[in-house]
């Protein structure tokens, strides 16, 4: 009988080990965990009009919305592509952001720019109507946001809330409701107070290592951005309760026929003061960690005070 040489390791008898096969590329895992799905749950506020329309039963307006929701949530994957692409050396210097697959070598940045490109310019094509303008103008903000304004002090909190007010205007556009202006100006001190929230706590979680892993933050260090803080938040909770309080006022008195504020959501104010207060709680005795989105969807308090926030406004948008 002949001697088998098939799998035998030169000069040996055991057989050659052989790399286990898969069915996708080395690349496809931590290419998907630079796309941050996590991060998706921030494109939700894109329903936000769709919500305090009353339409949120009908499958037409859900399907719009939906859509809406996918488109950013592919802009905000190719925008987090480009991101870590520009970040990658100084993210090397950051105690979590040094485990990104760019910046740790797993993912190679010409696959990760394939992505890009391909997430950006697939967002642009399907967007349609006044859609496209609001993922246009949210690609090219967050582009420049990478590249430039992020290390701006001020204008890198406006360009985050930025993005969260356009993901509000598609959601409004996408079903062609009624811009409401107290929409727009609740949305972007919310967004604005949160940006500032989280430049907070990296100074608190990253301390004198900050400065290595993210210069700009030796200019928020000190007392004026609590200040910040304190004005976003109360300019925020000043708004809404007007919201809530003042349109009902004036269609007594005859004054709008408008019912931007529907009797019964005042009923919100108190949910919503909670919660704001309870974000500052969480940012100022450094609870949220280095991952700031994952402590605060684990935090009981929290989801209990969206919950009945979510319950009001059920029961006044669409009960009869």
């Amino acid at each position: 009988m002949g001697v088998r040489r098939q799998g035998l390791v030169a000069g040996g008898s055991r057989p050659a080990l052989r790399p286990p096969r898969t069915g996708y590329p080395s690349a496809v895992g931590p290419l998907l965990k630079s796309l941050r799905p996590r991060q998706w749950v921030k494109n939700t506020v894109v329903f936000t009009g769709l919500v305090f329309s009353g339409r949120a039963a009908d499958m037409g307006t859900l399907r719009d919305a939906g859509l809406a929701f996918l488109l950013f949530c592919a802009a905000s994957s190719s925008v987090y592509l480009w991101n870590d692409l520009q970040d990658r050396e100084r993210d090397r210097q950051h105690p979590v952001k040094k485990n990104r697959p760019i910046a740790s070598g797993k993912l190679s940045p010409q696959a990760a720019g394939i992505g890009c490109l391909l997430l950006a310019a697939g967002s642009l094509v399907l967007a349609k109507g006044p859609v496209f303008p609001a993922i246009a103008a949210y690609l090219v903000l967050h582009f420049l946001y990478s590249c430039w304004l992020k290390h701006v002090v001020l204008l890198d909190v406006f360009c985050i809330a930025g993005g969260f007010l356009l993901r509000i205007l598609a959601g409004v556009w996408a079903i062609e409701a009624p811009l409401s202006p107290w929409l727009v100006a609740c949305g972007a001190e919310l967004a604005l107070f949160f940006a500032l929230c989280k430049r907070k706590n990296e100074v608190l979680t990253l301390g004198e290592d900050g400065a290595t892993a993210r210069p700009l933050l030796t200019q928020y260090a000190g007392p004026g951005l609590d200040l910040m803080v304190g004005i976003a938040a109360s300019a925020t909770v000043v708004t809404y309760a007007l919201y809530t309080l003042l349109p009902g006022a004036l269609l007594q008195l005859e004054i709008v026929d408008s019912r931007a504020g529907m009797p019964g959501m005042v009923w919100t104010l108190p949910f919503v003061l909670y919660g704001i207060l309870r974000y500052l709680h969480l940012v100022y005795n450094d609870l949220l960690g280095n991952r700031p989105n994952r402590a605060l969807m684990t935090d009981l308090p929290t989801l209990l005070s969206l919950a009945g926030f979510a319950g009001v406004v059920a029961w006044v948008v669409y009960m009869p």
